[in-house]
């Protein structure tokens, strides 16, 4: 089994494979072969090198939108997708307004599209937010669908609850990049319960 997170030599970042621990993954050469070779097919290439580049030129100095305007544009794309949540729906206004700035055409659609109750795919009243009451569901393989029926170039993902988002990058014809990731509790900022996770939130996430 794998354990990076519990690595204390990460001979990978040394390219040092003398001090690999015994089950470093790295030992799988044949599956790394097999991945490498990935990066080499012309639907992959261009994109890796780019994302890779863009890491480089704007290394702690340009915020995540910034790297994303960047990216999009030595891509090449044209044609941006925005898959937000209702609850980021000011922010999704701003990302829209500022893409457009940049000369991007942007297709944004809201989680709610479809305007569904949860009822309709199974959700028992008592698991909704307000029991009782009309309460649409999250729609992300409409939101991936409507995205593909105008043939975006890359998708953005704002703000999608946990396993949505997963059905966007799923269900999406294009690569999909996440801007926003929800956090209701830490301001959209999940790593905060991290560096908070042995003192104000231990109990809170341990139990």
């Amino acid at each position: 089994m794998y354990m990076c997170a519990k690595c204390k030599v990460y001979a990978c970042s040394a390219g040092e494979k003398k001090a690999l621990p015994k089950n470093c993954p790295m030992r799988n050469e044949p599956l790394l072969k097999e991945a490498l070779s990935e990066y080499e097919k012309p639907e992959n290439h261009d994109f890796y090198v780019t994302s890779s580049e863009i890491e480089s030129l704007g290394y702690g100095q340009w915020v995540r939108v910034k790297e994303t305007i960047e990216f999009c544009r030595r891509m090449g794309y044209r044609k941006l997708g925005l898959a937000f949540c209702r609850g980021l729906r000011k922010e999704a206004e701003i990302v829209s307004d500022i893409l457009t700035r940049h000369g991007f055409t942007v297709v944004s659609v809201i989680c709610k599209a479809g305007g569904t109750d949860k009822s309709r795919i199974g959700i028992a009243e008592e698991r909704k937010v307000h029991p009782g009451e009309f309460e649409p569901m999250c729609n992300p393989v409409f939101q991936a669908r409507l995205l593909n029926e105008q043939k975006t170039e890359f998708n953005i993902a704002l703000g999608l609850c946990v396993g949505h988002d997963s059905f966007l990058y799923k269900y999406s014809d294009a690569f999909v990049t996440t801007l926003v990731v929800k956090d209701r509790v830490m301001a959209h900022n999940p790593v905060g319960a991290l560096y908070c996770s042995e003192g104000y939130y231990k109990e809170k996430l341990n139990g």
